[in-house]
């Protein structure tokens, strides 16, 4: 909480007289590498590891629509009754949603979002090489967050979120984010976020082509 804070004066901070660098594009596709750390309440903490695809596109000057899925999985190899059981677990992501912002100064952005998310998890079972079973569930949520987005410098981008997300047959959370991204031209940059609720908490490193 205490690096979120920090991140959020440095942004409020930037001084309007400052030369602003290449604006902040609303526009982009992204994708990359994910981890999602999981705190069960038995007490087990499974990592699982995958990809994702994201991007955003500007309707007008200060609304944007945006979209993305990610998917992450883990295999559990056990023995039970001299039979090798192997378990894959699966957790898939989509969403879609829109997007508002207003100029604050000349490096930063009020945002807000709101956004429909699935989260998708199966589990496949197999004994010896051999299917037996698959189990599936879902659940569809909504997610409202507001923040900011600003440029600390000409070659850096950095992002600060907070919310909540509720939906069926889960507890509402307060979700938290926080992103920056490394720019190498005005179009390719290097991406980093934290993404955190109760639970569950999100890890992802990609590429950024903006438009």
């Amino acid at each position: 909480m205490r690096k979120i804070l920090i991140v959020a004066a440095l942004l409020a901070a930037a001084p309007l007289s400052a030369a602003a660098a290449d604006g902040l594009s609303y526009t982009y596709v992204e994708g990359g590498w994910t981890r999602l750390k999981l705190d069960n309440d038995m007490g087990s903490k499974p990592e699982l590891d995958g990809g994702y695809l994201r991007g955003s596109f500007a309707l007008a000057e200060n609304v944007n629509v945006f979209g993305g899925y990610t998917t992450v999985s883990k295999s559990y190899n056990y023995t039970f009754y001299n039979l090798r059981g192997h378990i894959k677990q699966t957790l898939k992501q989509p969403e879609l949603g829109i997007g508002y912002h207003m100029p604050m100064s000349d490096r930063v952005d009020f945002t807000s979002d709101i956004a429909w998310v699935r989260l998708n998890e199966e589990f496949k079972l197999s004994y010896d090489g051999q299917y037996a079973d698959r189990l599936k569930d879902h659940i569809n949520a909504g997610r409202v967050t507001v923040g900011l987005r600003g440029k600390p410098s000409p070659r850096t981008e950095a992002w600060i979120k907070a919310g909540y997300i509720d939906g069926s047959d889960m507890d509402g959370e307060w979700v938290g984010t926080l992103g920056g991204q490394v720019n190498f031209t005005r179009t390719w940059g290097l991406t980093g976020e934290v993404q955190a609720y109760d639970g569950a908490t999100q890890f992802s490193l990609g590429v950024r082509a903006s438009f």
